[in-house]
């Protein structure tokens, strides 16, 4: 006699995840489900979504890193469970991150002893390391106005408009004037002699950016630096200048070793660096050097024991990943200064490849510089051809490209750019393939009626009815409308538009 059993409803067990009523009922989205359902169920529903974001590796919008080989991947899956902070738990960890702090700051040319121990800590990311550093120049100068009996409640830096979030960031957070040097047309990274202009007796210090966000440009670190000497010596302050070498870090010394921008320059006092964008690491570290132990404030550093021995710590946050920090030594070590400078030659050969070829459409301006991080910023020659780069980019997303486009800050707002980032999973067989691409989005825009903004605003301008209280064609005044306004002249002009349209394709010839 064979005996059998029916599977209840309840045995989800005997089910697969697709036959289950799983995925035929909505979760809730903001509040935790009453009942649990199947492990197999929950990655299904989970992995489902996720295939809607974008593939990483055609992100050429971001720096960050998007491969790694198998055997790190190994490494930081086997530690992901390790938190950083158990430094006496984990010693060997620590150990791997004092000596990746003492790579990059020789890498960095700090002035170093044969014995002497770098001074620098592991972040979760440049914006984290930028804060510290801001803070430890706030509290050298106030320290220093304290002690010379003068007001230290009006700090400043100077920076160009060119800077990360993270730098407006620190200055609102912790309270410090941020002066920016503003950008003008085809000059899209901080001015050292207008930085220096703006240095007063409370400015904390001058911040360089070695790789802007906006074009990959270097700023001139050594001109700002032989200027601010020069202010010094007159004016008797110290100001100091911190480098945010966050994408630029990992370049310059492998690509250009004889450019000065690092601690070979006296007033460089501190310098971050992503180590998760061209350091090649996986999302989630970056690295802060000081030049000497003189310019991290000692009471700065707190010291705890409650995890088992003495251990200084100066971070923002408490618990992390062990991961990233393995990794990062990892790439160290694997790829070496011979490997660091093949992968950065190779994304700066693929990033002029690209250059060369957008020039060829004959429809492009390249606003990026050769001589910087690889990144390819362009922008619309023809300004008049009734589509523009949010166009370009909006249509390449259908073949699978993240390519952002958005405008310069103050001073050159005016200026639309497309931007690509060219990392080290970029190849040259998808460097073509993009420009083929782009080729194909530039021919199919030209066939479409021009943007309909554009065809409304020359609508409005032929009429008189500009925006903006000017003379009209009929020598009245016409003043400026409101958004509800335009809105509602924008709506009717799409719906006439679309009305023309149908009642053309229903006459009878």
């Amino acid at each position: 006699m064979v005996l059998s059993k029916i599977a209840s409803q309840s045995d989800v067990s005997m089910h697969s995840t697709f036959a289950s009523r799983y995925v035929r009922e909505s979760l809730p989205r903001y509040k935790m489900p009453e009942n649990s359902i199947p492990k197999e169920a929950a990655f299904q529903i989970i992995n489902d979504e996720l295939m809607l974001d974008g593939k990483p590796r055609l992100n050429l919008a971001s720096f960050v890193t998007t491969w790694m080989e198998p055997e790190c991947d190994k490494l930081i899956m086997d530690s992901i469970n390790k938190n950083y902070v158990d430094m006496d738990e984990y010693p060997v960890t620590t150990e791997l991150q004092n000596r990746c702090v003492n790579i990059i700051a020789h890498l960095f040319n700090a002035p170093l002893g044969e014995s002497e121990a770098a001074v620098g800590v592991g972040t979760v990311g440049s914006s984290e390391a930028i804060m510290l550093a801001g803070l430890a120049f706030k509290r050298k100068w106030q320290n220093k106005r304290k002690a010379e009996g003068k007001p230290c409640d009006k700090p400043n830096i100077v920076t160009g408009a060119n800077v990360q979030v993270c730098w407006e960031k620190f200055a609102r957070y912790f309270e410090v004037e941020l002066k920016e040097v503003k950008l003008s047309e085809d000059y899209y990274v901080m001015d050292p002699v207008k930085a220096v202009e703006m240095v007063d007796e409370n400015t904390i210090c001058v911040a360089a950016i070695l790789g802007s966000t906006l074009n990959g440009e270097f700023e001139d670190v050594k001109l700002l630096n032989d200027l601010l000497v020069e202010k010094n010596k007159i004016t008797g302050w110290d100001t100091p200048i911190h480098v945010d070498a966050a994408s630029g870090g990992f370049i310059a010394p492998f690509l250009w070793p004889d450019l000065e921008w690092d601690f070979r320059l006296p007033l460089v006092k501190s310098i971050n660096v992503s180590g998760h964008k061209y350091g090649l690491v996986y999302a989630g570290v970056g690295w802060v050097i000081w030049r000497s132990k003189e310019d991290l404030p000692e009471e700065l550093i707190f010291h705890i024991n409650y995890l088992g021995t003495d251990q200084p710590t100066f971070t923002l946050n408490f618990s992390k990943g062990s991961s990233q920090i393995i990794a990062q030594y990892y790439q160290l070590i694997r790829l070496g200064y011979e490997g660091y400078r093949n992968v950065m030659e190779n994304c700066h050969e693929n990033a002029m490849m690209l250059k060369e070829g957008l020039e060829k459409t004959g429809r492009f301006k390249i606003v990026s510089k050769d001589i910087g991080v690889p990144v390819v910023a362009f922008s619309l020659k023809d300004k008049n051809w009734g589509h523009d780069e949010f166009e370009i980019a909006e249509t390449l997303r259908r073949f699978g490209w993240i390519v952002p486009a958005y405008t310069m800050p103050a001073d050159a707002k005016h200026i639309t750019v497309l931007r690509v980032v060219i990392r080290e999973d970029f190849s040259r067989t998808l460097a073509e393939r993009l420009v083929n691409d782009i080729t194909r989005v530039l021919h199919e825009l030209d066939s479409l009626p021009a943007k309909l903004s554009a065809k409304i605003s020359i609508r409005i301008e032929e009429n008189g009815k500009i925006n903006g209280t000017k003379e009209g064609k009929n020598g009245t005044t016409v003043v400026k409308k409101t958004a509800t306004e335009t809105q509602r002249e924008i709506t009717t002009y799409w719906k006439n538009f679309v009305t023309a349209k149908k009642s053309s394709r229903n006459k009878i010839c």
